[in-house]
């Protein structure tokens, strides 16, 4: 597989935001949100819930009915409305390309009808979604990128998929390929900061879906965990029939599916991620696929690679993610 067409441009963090930390909550908060707008599809599923489809208008660029299309896929408790969105849907029209992001069961701002919602490699609905937009769009290129969570659903996909994947090109940004290291790197000092981040935000939305968990899992245990095993082991592993959470973090870490992935794709991911554990970057299983691009730098933090200065800040993940798709989407 030659991808020599294609050339990464080289990261230079964002003066004085070096720090993963930094450039984690610069990423958080730093992107623009202006022009654009959004237009909701729902979607009904096969097992009675739904799902709801975000088409943005990006101001100043107007793709053509026959433009490419790709498919975002956001992070644990995002949405297709998060920052690195906008930044994403941006830099893709301004190659022509079309976008849609899929919100995933409950993260569209209503709570979804049935107790499943999502977890790390919940690809059943990442399926049905491209199978819709095959069929609403015949014959256009479609494409995918993936940020954190969605990332390592995003190349679990891809290599479920193997030869049969109906996806052009993929990317994966700050994604984990080790859901056990990643669980454990929470747990340290540091790591205890985001933990709470998202352990906060999941509670609200096990709050309000607690009616449909009723008599499924102990909703009052599941509320009171205070780490992502304790959460799966309560919630995640008896919903979805998995065996513990080993056999969880097993079946759908996406370092396992790397060697099936047949169609060209980028990873990016920093090596000072504070959320994952550098050591699960699966360098051997990367160098090995000639359909995968790798662009593994030593800085960025989690969802963030910042550059320029405070106050005129650019994204090099999104930018380089759109010119991959759009090197294989043309």
């Amino acid at each position: 597989m030659n991808q020599n067409h294609f050339q990464l441009e080289p990261f230079c963090p964002a003066r004085g935001i070096i720090n993963c930390h930094m450039q984690t909550v610069a990423g958080r908060y730093g992107r623009r949100t202006d022009g654009i707008i959004f237009h909701r599809w729902r979607i009904d599923t096969l097992d009675g819930d739904f799902l709801d489809l975000d088409f943005p208008e990006v101001a100043g660029h107007l793709p053509g009915d026959d433009a490419p299309l790709v498919l975002l896929l956001h992070g644990l408790e995002g949405s297709a409305r998060s920052l690195y969105a906008y930044e994403m849907y941006r830099q893709l029209a301004q190659r022509g390309i079309r976008s849609v992001g899929m919100n995933f069961r409950s993260c569209s701002g209503v709570v979804n009808r049935t107790p499943r919602s999502y977890h790390a490699g919940f690809t059943e609905d990442v399926h049905f979604v491209v199978q819709k937009l095959q069929r609403w769009f015949p014959g256009i290129p479609l494409g995918a990128v993936g940020f954190s969570l969605g990332a390592n659903m995003l190349l679990k996909y891809v290599g479920e998929q193997r030869e049969k994947i109906s996806l052009v090109t993929a990317v994966a940004v700050s994604p984990p390929f080790a859901l056990d290291r990643g669980a454990e790197t929470t747990k340290n000092s540091v790591g205890q900061v985001y933990l709470r981040y998202f352990m906060r935000a999941l509670r609200q939305k096990l709050q309000a879906r607690a009616p449909l968990l009723d008599g499924l899992v102990d909703v009052e245990q599941v509320l009171a965990a205070q780490t992502f095993a304790e959460l799966d082991a309560l919630l995640t592993v008896p919903l979805y029939g998995f065996a513990n959470v080993a056999d969880y973090y097993q079946q759908c870490s996406s370092g396992r599916y790397l060697p099936d992935i047949h169609i060209p794709t980028l990873i990016i991911r920093s090596l000072d991620d504070p959320v994952f554990d550098p050591a699960d970057v699966p360098h051997a299983a990367i160098d090995a696929n000639p359909y995968l691009t790798a662009a593994i730098t030593k800085h960025g933090g989690h969802v963030g690679f910042a550059e320029g200065q405070p106050g005129h800040l650019a994204w090099w993940a999104e930018r380089q993610a759109a010119r991959f798709l759009a090197a294989h989407l043309s």
